[in-house]
């Protein structure tokens, strides 16, 4: 960072000042009834901010107030920004747009994933990009990836000893993980156990990735290091994690929406205290979060009878206390970050007003604008240029079995049983063409998709867990027709039918993110799935289930880089073919 410590020495003194009379707070918080969140009261008391930064909560005025905004709170509640602990900024949205958004309904702290700059930027180009997300009036941490949670060609590589290390020791990255690749450690990888011991040395926390493990696996994890995990399923689930020291992170999103069924789980098992837990959304696609973010959850845990003040914890100050961050974040006390939510009531988590970082983003349920220039471009995320074109020569599909969808993200083999040689099929079945293709033209794996749609002719994605392109469809000509629109988008996701351009979502950050408020892209989204939906597509959320075609932390079968792999064998069934 361009800045070792938050804040500078001068700095300092100067909060020191404003205590002495010596400067005037920019914001004083008059007759503040405010969640203390140790104490777990509510407390009252004036709260003094300057800059970005609480210099003050008590009973004391402050002596020099000529450059002060003075805010009666006397009629409201205020509590800690929010913190979403869990974040995959990358889900059509990007950091700064998410962030933007979330913001307005008082989620101001983000703990962000970043494998998609680990695996599009050489990280002298990503460090730049961090240095101005840390510009933004949010508060923004990372983790780093261990491993790609696919089979890629260059993996060892791409996640190399130095570049791991190198985000590891970046003082905006708190964590490491999620570690989808666990068996490999279990196996006996000892450069992930290495990364794992590096980011115990420096203080950092390892994240696991456990969905159905048993307690000894839990336990066994838990020996070589990791602190906690977000694939709890059951109130089961969390008591098994929670009795083997680990943290709990509970989880409602767009493709696992468990809250309701993990808060029932929580009483059956008798779980009470709830230190050791947080919440988040984990990466939901755009329409998800028309209503906000964890401003959401935290309203679905006070209706179901527990404390408010155990809630605004569980979004706030656990997770801080989780990540070592309490000297700065989850608290509403002397030199914490001006992080703070307005509430009409204790019970009502949606915030009328939000400062994050000193500054108003939003005021009297209006949201503020700020001067937010992210250089994109500059730092590796310009729009996708693709050299080369897809023709039917490519659209050849002779695989002895397919890929069905179990699910938005499960898929399995099946035994192909139609004339996959037609240009065009039949709308009578569920099965489609499926082609994964090198971003730089190279390779390309082709098989067939079950249980996707009965009706979707042309569907392109420069939008996957690799950046890699895929093509689903009935129609081998509307197939092309939604490639060659994409990459006339520069990147994007686009659906075709008979020859038409039925709907599109440019993706012009290299071919991965939109560069659109949250707003607008929701009902982006939103119309691609109701199109989708017309058309037989049974699932709840396409997005993930492009983003996951690939992914080999999910069974049974996945294409991939590498061809068509079999993760319960770890094998590679069919190799990519070369173009």
């Amino acid at each position: 960072m361009e800045q070792r410590y938050r804040w500078k020495n001068k700095q300092l003194r100067e909060h020191v000042q404003v205590l002495d009379g010596e400067r005037s707070p920019t914001i004083l918080l008059k007759n503040a009834t405010y969640l203390h969140s140790t104490l777990k009261k509510w407390v009252q008391g004036h709260i003094w901010v300057y800059e970005d930064r609480i210099v003050y909560t008590g009973d004391r005025l402050p002596d020099v107030n000529r450059e002060c905004e003075i805010v009666d709170c006397a009629s409201l509640y205020l509590v800690p920004g929010y913190i979403e602990p869990h974040v995959h900024p990358f889900q059509l949205y990007n950091p700064q747009s998410f962030s933007k958004y979330a913001s307005q309904t008082g989620t101001t702290t983000f703990v962000n994933d970043n494998l998609m700059m680990f695996l599009q930027l050489e990280k002298k180009k990503a460090f730049s990009l961090l240095r101005d997300f840390n510009k933004l009036p949010y508060s923004m941490y990372w983790w780093t990836r261990f491993d790609s949670q696919t089979e890629m060609v260059h993996e060892e590589t791409t996640f190399s000893n130095g570049d791991v290390k190198s985000w590891l020791e970046h003082d905006a990255v708190v964590q490491g993980g999620e570690l989808t690749a666990w068996p490999r450690l279990l196996e006996g990888d000892d450069l992930i156990l290495h990364w794992m011991q590096e980011a115990k040395r420096m203080g950092k926390i390892v994240e696991g990735h456990l969905p159905g493990s048993s307690d000894k696996t839990i336990a066994k994890l838990g020996l070589l290091g990791i602190d906690g995990d977000h694939e709890s399923m059951t109130g089961e689930d969390v008591y098994k994690r929670l009795i083997q020291g680990l943290t709990v992170t509970l989880r409602h999103s767009s493709i696992r929406p468990d809250l309701p069924i993990l808060l029932d789980g929580l009483q059956q098992m008798g779980i009470d205290h709830y230190d050791s837990i947080l919440l988040t959304t984990d990466g939901s696609t755009p329409a998800f979060h028309e209503k906000g973010v964890l401003n959401v959850l935290i309203k679905m845990i006070i209706d179901k009878g527990i404390s408010p003040i155990e809630a605004y914890n569980m979004a706030s100050y656990n997770a801080a206390n989780y990540y070592n961050l309490t000297h700065l974040h989850g608290m509403i006390a002397t030199g914490r970050v001006a992080n703070i939510n307005f509430l009409r009531s204790k019970e009502d988590p949606t915030p009328v007003s939000v400062l994050s970082k000193g500054k108003w983003v939003q005021r009297n349920s209006h949201p503020v604008d700020h001067d937010e220039t992210i250089h994109w471009k500059e730092n590796g995320f310009a729009p996708l240029t693709l050299d080369w074109d897809v023709s039917h020569d490519d659209l050849q599909f002779s695989m002895p079995f397919g890929i069905e969808m179990v699910n938005d993200v499960i898929t399995k083999p099946y035994s192909i049983s139609i004339n996959p040689s037609t240009n065009e099929l039949s709308e009578d079945h569920d099965q489609s063409f499926l082609m994964l293709l090198d971003r730089e033209g190279k390779w390309r794996i082709s098989t067939m998709l079950k249980g996707f749609s009965n009706g979707v002719k042309g569907f392109a994605s420069s939008y996957s867990n690799t950046g890699d392109i895929i093509l689903i469809g009935k129609s081998k000509p509307d197939m092309i027709a939604a490639f060659n629109r994409m990459k006339e988008l520069g990147g994007g996701i686009v659906l075709t039918e008979n020859g038409e351009i039925l709907h599109e979502i440019p993706l012009p950050l290299s071919g991965l993110l939109s560069d659109k408020e949250m707003p607008e892209l929701i009902e982006e989204e939103k119309r691609m799935k109701a199109l989708l939906s017309e058309r037989g597509y049974r699932f709840s959320d396409p997005i993930y289930t492009l983003l996951f075609l690939q992914s080999t932390h999910l069974p049974y079968i996945r294409v991939t880089q590498k061809g068509i792999y079999d993760v319960m064998k770890k094998t590679v069934l069919f190799p990519t073919i070369m173009r």
